[in-house]
């Protein structure tokens, strides 16, 4: 029986660019590279005798790069712009309203 946690290795070290950056795709004359944010995790283990194993990843799409006849631009996912940038102002207002309140004083 193969060691589980060598197989989970081995494809792991194929992950990096080729899950955060997809295929190349062409659209009416417009080449098309989706990006994403990927990351992963593998455990293994051997408890007296008896192997196991697990593994996830998550996938979060950034945007695309478009090459044009005018050249190449990355155009971001307005969604997950959204996602991000929400909690970022939340954080950015309410430790602005603590500066203001403290200048006050």
């Amino acid at each position: 029986m193969p060691n589980i946690a060598l197989e989970l290795g081995k494809q792991a070290a194929s992950f990096g660019v080729k899950s955060a950056y997809g295929e190349p795709q062409d659209v009416d004359g417009v080449s098309i590279t989706p990006v994403a944010l990927t990351l992963s995790g593998f455990a293994g283990g051997n408890a007296e005798g008896g192997e196991g194993g697990t593994g996830g990843g998550i996938a979060v799409p950034l945007g695309v790069y478009v090459r044009r006849e005018e050249g190449l631009r990355f155009e971001p996912n307005i969604v997950t712009l959204l996602v991000v940038a929400a909690p970022f102002v939340w954080i950015a207002g309410r430790a602005l309203s603590r500066v203001i309140r403290a200048l006050k004083k």
